[in-house]
């Protein structure tokens, strides 16, 4: 395959764009070798600037889960926007939408719009501030919970650690009231919830931005029974899982209502949309009601509402939850008999259209880990050689593949054909 126009746009865009991309992971870093510039995506298939096509398991990672350009989706935001694509100003498509969130996710009465998870996030600890009148947030390593200064925090090797910033230009002060916890440890958020007055803890239910890291669900509910006890609210950050692992997201399938959520991804049916919900008391202290300031002047425009409503239709229609978990068994059926002859760790972890091919010798982590060097030099050489097969997988070996209403069963077993190959060379 040739990649000329891609090296091209990667050159100019490296004088006037940082690192040449808007957000890192697809600068290619960790596998090495030129970012590939997408010209257009149709149903399960990208195709770059030079014309080359390929399989997609990226899904501009979550949302488009019709797959690419679905016609129903894209005759929806055309006649939004034929109408005009901002108002500042209220419409009926932020009523709709809002509705269909709170009637499908379990314990929410209200929810305001954004325009990405980090917002959504960063409004919804604000909220959770103000609703306890305490300061301290408890984030979990190796969940990601956008960009917001307070919440780029990595752990130390203690149970428990003071927040320390993860990134330059964030100030100690600004992560002070943050706290990092490890999953999977009980005892740990016991101690600490026991110890300090906590505003929230904040978690993703199935935490997919560093690998695949399933949570048992005692953990999940412990968090549940220590927060309500402190007086503390529990955030399920649903930015990934919610409206793709089931109508009500995480929630659903565990079984346990937190106080908030936040969601993003399918709600936005390929356009920018975030969400933070939980009660109406909660939601109360949200102005113009209460004391709680938040704002946006894109926030439920009506084409990204358009676009959300039309997706969530359709999952409905289809039943399209069952469908991508059929997919997610088909694909693990298809993959352990290729996974079991790799000549190093490989394994799939996968819990509905969600799955990560993990090169961890222990197979399915339920905790942060960095990968040995040689792992991520096995992944690089993978990653090229799938593209080569025409499958476009995440450019890291910590970021998760998902499914969409597109693939079929022929595209799944395309992808284990392909890997098999590239395992044997």
């Amino acid at each position: 395959m040739t990649a000329s126009r891609s090296a091209d746009l990667y050159q100019r865009a490296c004088r006037v764009i940082p690192g040449g991309v808007s957000s890192p992971v697809r600068a290619f870093r960790a596998v090495g070798g030129t970012p590939l510039f997408i010209d257009r995506g149709e149903g399960p298939y990208l195709f770059d600037a030079d014309g080359n096509r390929y399989l997609d398991f990226v899904g501009s990672w979550g949302p488009l889960i019709l797959g690419h350009a679905h016609p129903q989706v894209v005759r929806a935001v055309t006649e939004a926007c034929r109408k005009g694509m901002t108002f500042g100003a209220p419409c009926a498509g932020e009523v709709e939408l809002a509705g269909r969130i709170v009637r499908s996710y379990p314990g929410l009465e209200q929810v305001r719009f954004v325009s990405s998870g980090t917002e959504a996030v960063m409004s919804a600890i604000r909220v959770a501030r103000a609703e306890t009148g305490r300061s301290l947030i408890v984030k979990f390593s190796g969940c990601y919970h956008g960009h917001a200064d307070h919440l780029l925090v990595a752990a130390g090797s203690g149970l428990a650690t003071f927040g320390r910033p993860s990134s330059a230009g964030v100030p100690e002060a600004f992560v002070s009231a943050t706290r990092v916890l490890p999953l999977d440890d009980e005892a740990a958020a016991r101690e600490l919830l026991a110890r300090e007055e906590v505003a929230a803890v904040i978690i993703e239910p199935v935490p997919a931005n560093h690998g695949l890291l399933l949570q048992r669900q005692a953990f999940l509910q412990t968090l549940r029974e220590e927060t309500r006890r402190r007086g503390a609210l529990l955030i399920f950050d649903e930015v990934i899982s919610g409206f793709r692992l089931a109508p009500g997201g995480a929630a659903e399938r565990l079984g346990i209502v937190p106080d908030m959520a936040t969601f993003g991804k399918v709600i936005g049916g390929g356009m920018p949309v975030g969400a933070f919900g939980g009660s109406r008391q909660i939601m109360s202290r949200l102005a113009p009601d209460g004391d709680a300031y938040q704002a946006g002047t894109l926030s439920g425009n009506p084409v990204a509402m358009a676009a959300g409503i039309t997706t969530l239709d359709i999952l409905e229609r289809e039943d399209g939850w069952h469908r991508l978990d059929s997919l997610g068994a088909s694909l693990e059926r298809l993959l352990q008999p290729v996974l079991a002859r790799a000549p190093f760790p490989l394994h799939l972890v996968r819990v509905g259209s969600l799955a990560w091919l993990s090169l961890h010798a222990e197979g399915a982590p339920r905790v942060a880990a960095a990968l040995p060097q040689e792992a991520n030099a096995r992944f690089a050489k993978l990653f090229h050689a799938m593209l080569e097969r025409g499958i476009y997988l995440p450019p890291s070996p910590y970021e998760v593949c998902f499914l969409s209403l597109a693939h079929r069963e022929e595209h799944l077993e395309e992808l284990a054909s392909a890997l098999a190959s590239a395992l044997a060379s």
